[in-house]
Order: C-alpha cells, then structure tokens, then sequence
C-alpha cells in the first residue's frame, strides 16, 4: 500500500476531506468505500451526511462546496472546526486549495503531506499513524 495508490480524486469528498487518510476507508474489516462510494459499506454516520446529501453540491459543476452561494456552512464549519481541533486538518483549507490550484494539485500534495516516511504508506487522519508499519507522523 502506498500514498500514490491510495490517495485519487474519487476518494476526494465534497467536503474537502480526503477519504484515503480516513481510518473508515484503511481498515481491513467492513472498509468504507469513501463518501463517494457505494453506501453498501459506509457508516450509518456517512450515509446520513447532511453535507454529502446537499442539492446543491449534487447540482454544481464540482461537486465540491466551494461552489455553494452558502459556503462555508454552518454544518462545514462545525467539521472544520472539529478536525483543526482534533487532527490538525481543515477541511475548508482542502478546499481552497482545489479551488485554487486544482484537483490534481491537491491528489499530488495529499500524496506527500499523508505518506509514511518509514515505508511510503499511508499515516491515518484519525490515528496518527501509518496502517502499514505503525510509524507515528511528526
């Protein structure tokens, strides 16, 4: 496994998170598929996301948030402000940096800001970790 397999566009929600850093999407048994996946696999959480769920995202160009009249929202702002809290990300800084630079600007530094400098893996959002050989991120 590593970062360059891993990380895609597909795996990029409208939200501005990276599903392959997620620990849903890493982990072995009942792995999430990211929020723009089939639902077969996904958390009742994921499902149900109001953002994900969002006309409005459905109907723009992107599909990202940036592109709504209301941006950022109340409900992106709660998120952002948990995972700066918790995790040191911002999801509205993922965004403006697809806005900005690009998709694949974004993929292409999410590749290196998220891989496991032991062994190229992937270092989990959430754990602080990488899945493949346990090395904590700096």
């Amino acid at each position: 496994m590593n970062t360059k397999s891993y990380i895609n566009s597909s795996l990029i929600a409208p939200c501005g998170m990276n599903c392959g850093i997620c620990m849903a999407y890493l982990r072995e048994k009942k792995k999430c598929p990211g929020c723009n996946g089939s639902n077969e696999d996904k958390s009742v959480s994921v499902v149900k996301c109001r953002i994900k769920k969002c006309e409005i995202i459905k109907n723009n160009q992107s599909g990202f948030c940036f592109e709504c009249e209301k941006y950022p929202c109340s409900r992106l702002k709660q998120l952002d402000k948990r995972y700066k809290t918790k995790y040191s990300m911002s999801m509205i800084e993922n965004l403006g940096n697809i806005k900005n630079f690009g998709l694949k600007k974004f993929i292409t530094e999410e590749r290196i800001r998220w891989a496991c400098s032991e062994c190229g893996g992937i270092i989990c959002v959430h754990r602080g970790y990488c899945y493949q050989c346990g090395k904590r991120k700096k």
